[in-house]
């Protein structure tokens, strides 16, 4: 977006995520914004993100944001907790004057919302060691006593971008991750990656297993999806609606009838979708769309 020029309210926003964990937020977006057009990019073929060095994620991002915003994207939504640790201040250097979202784990909530002040966060190792994110729990900690109990969960997000959401091995790692922390008196849970919504109810399932405790979950999607829209409005760029319904367009790295099916049976929506490869630092459409 070139500086002082003002997008088409009807152009669309651009989403991104490692993978399907994206989709998460993206259904709050929709919700919240059902005139608005969107492109979504998940980048299955180079995930895992979480055990990839900072700077190979942050170059990565960059590459995926320049190809939705040459696709016309007014503003773009990171919807990865770890690519927004590595990469959103470097994509706002570069689109100074595009809305542009980032997501992280929401310790601020879950600090409210905790009664005995103990909060689990469930993240990526790589969410949970970066900068920002570090600097975030200090604060929050700080502000509120609240003590943030860390649990990195290695290979959780690779689970649900299969498809396996109450596989007998997704519960095992689940139970793996969780009953420690309730074990330590836990009585919120962040979900610090937007791959984990998918698998709340099997979350409630041990929750309720392990602990007669009420026990709250904390996704930010809505938050997110909610700052979207302040910063549309603010820019003058909302799409005020007509009588046409908001299209979704589908990107990703691997498959495309992977990313399909991922629509409909987290989504339940049809939407076309196109594959797409990393060509140098760029990526190009690809001539494989279902």
């Amino acid at each position: 977006m070139e500086n002082n020029s003002l997008p088409s309210p009807t152009a669309p926003i651009g989403v991104f995520d490692s993978g399907v964990g994206g989709l998460s937020v993206l259904r709050h977006i929709r919700a919240q914004l059902p005139s608005e057009r969107l492109l979504y990019f998940a980048d299955s073929g180079f995930a895992p993100y979480g055990d990839k060095p900072e700077h190979v994620v942050a170059e990565r991002s960059l590459a995926i944001a320049a190809f939705l915003v040459a696709r016309g994207a007014k503003a773009l939504v990171v919807a990865c907790n770890t690519a927004t640790i590595a990469a959103i201040r470097l994509i706002r250097e570069h689109y100074p004057d595009m809305p542009i979202v980032g997501v992280e784990p929401g310790l601020k909530p879950a600090a409210a919302a905790s009664r005995n002040g103990k909060v689990g966060v469930l993240a990526t190792e790589c969410t949970l060691g970066g900068a920002k994110f570090l600097q975030l729990r200090e604060h929050v900690a700080l502000a509120s006593q609240v003590e943030f109990l860390l649990q990195g969960c290695t290979g959780l997000a690779d689970q649900i971008e299969l498809g396996e959401l109450d596989s007998a091995a997704t519960t095992a790692m689940l139970e793996r991750y969780i009953v420690p922390l309730l074990d330590q008196g836990a009585d919120t849970l962040v979900l610090g990656c937007t791959h984990y919504p998918f698998v709340t109810a099997a979350i409630e399932s041990i929750v309720r297993g392990a602990t007669s405790r009420e026990v709250a979950l904390v996704d930010t999607g809505d938050a997110v999806a909610r700052q979207l829209a302040r910063l549309l409005t603010a820019a003058g760029c909302a799409n005020p609606g007509g009588p046409q319904p908001a299209s979704i367009e589908g990107f990703t790295s691997a498959s495309a009838v992977a990313l399909s099916v991922a629509f409909s049976s987290l989504l339940g929506i049809e939407a076309p979708v196109s594959e797409v490869e990393l060509a140098g630092k760029s990526l190009v459409q690809a001539n494989r769309d279902i």
